[in-house]
């Protein structure tokens, strides 16, 4: 990896840790009329898994799925306007939070249905095979989803036809309130690749190199017709499940222990003791993202909310 990745894999990530502070502040002040599951924490593999995406690579996610769509392109203006049901956002404020899609940049929706991105984006790596090209689709989901017949059909089919698609478990350990422990018999999530008869490896989710080595490795099989991988990326879901959330199921401790494995400080020592960056370096990426967060927030509040009779037209004809 050369030193312009490593600073451009830094600069996602704070993109997406500012992006989630803001809206979580927005959401304290009633400027977010849905619920809000934010990513704090988990920002190496949308980074890591997104960086290696063309511009007609796509992607579907899930209710946690901002950062997914940040790290893919998706204007941070677009995404918070959108989480503020305003006319200006990605789905003209109708779609929130949940309901994120900008097919020109390879968003194929975030799907607030635990799991249910997962044949969406096995059913668009069937259209790209179809289509004889050599993009692939990704699909981010977590554990819990990991447990439902969508994913195991998924697979099944995509490693049969040899499909380009990627699967990409965020284990953060809670399915909402449930501990992995709970739910899950195995210890890794990622050997469930090999039942299908495709690759499945687990990396540190927290860790943006691993997570970026791993996909590099999967998107060429995926390009060069060689069919699915699973990757299991392990981390931690910092915030609760979603904002309100007083997370009685996990201690604090728990927590602080959790947040001394910060993904972004972990990348930002890495950089710095390899001479990539300086702390005035990182101090300015920060400033940046924060000036870009800034005005996204201003925009979304500046803008109207859409019209009542918009929701009778489909298409843009009346209904």
């Amino acid at each position: 990896m050369d030193t312009i990745t490593q600073i451009r894999l830094l600069e996602t990530m704070l993109r997406v840790r500012k992006a989630e502070l803001q809206l979580a502040i927005m959401y304290k002040n009633g400027k977010v009329p849905c619920a809000a599951h934010l990513y704090e924490g988990q920002e190496a593999i949308a980074a890591g898994i997104c960086d290696h995406l063309r511009h007609d690579d796509c992607i579907t996610s899930t209710h946690r799925g901002h950062g997914h769509c940040i790290a893919k392109g998706m204007p941070i203006k677009k995404m918070i306007a959108e989480v503020s049901a305003k006319k200006t956002g990605c789905c003209g404020g109708k779609g929130g939070t949940m309901h994120l899609f900008m097919p020109e940049v390879g968003v194929m929706g975030t799907v607030g249905i635990v799991g249910g991105g997962i044949p969406i984006a096995t059913g668009i790596g069937l259209a790209m095979k179809m289509q004889n090209t050599d993009r692939v689709a990704v699909s981010f989901f977590g554990d819990g989803a990991a447990n439902n017949g969508s994913f195991h059909e998924s697979l099944n089919l995509a490693a049969l036809w040899k499909l380009p698609v990627i699967y990409i478990c965020e284990n953060n350990l809670y399915a909402t309130s449930v501990a992995v422990w709970r739910s899950t018999p195995i210890p890794d999530i990622g050997i469930r690749g090999s039942a299908y008869g495709m690759p499945g490896v687990t990396v540190d989710g927290n860790h943006v190199d691993e997570v970026y080595a791993a996909m590099e490795t999967a998107v060429a099989r995926g390009r060069a017709g060689e069919g699915p991988t699973l990757i299991e990326c392990k981390t931690y879901r910092i915030r609760g499940h979603f904002e309100g959330d007083d997370a009685f199921y996990r201690t604090k401790e728990e927590v602080a222990e959790a947040r001394k494995r910060d993904p972004i400080d972990y990348w930002k020592a890495h950089l710095i003791a390899n001479g990539a960056i300086t702390e005035e370096t990182f101090e300015a990426m920060s400033a940046k993202a924060d000036e870009e967060v800034a005005e996204a927030a201003a925009f979304a509040d500046a803008s109207p909310y859409p019209e009542p009779e918009s929701a009778l037209l489909l298409s843009g004809n009346p209904a």
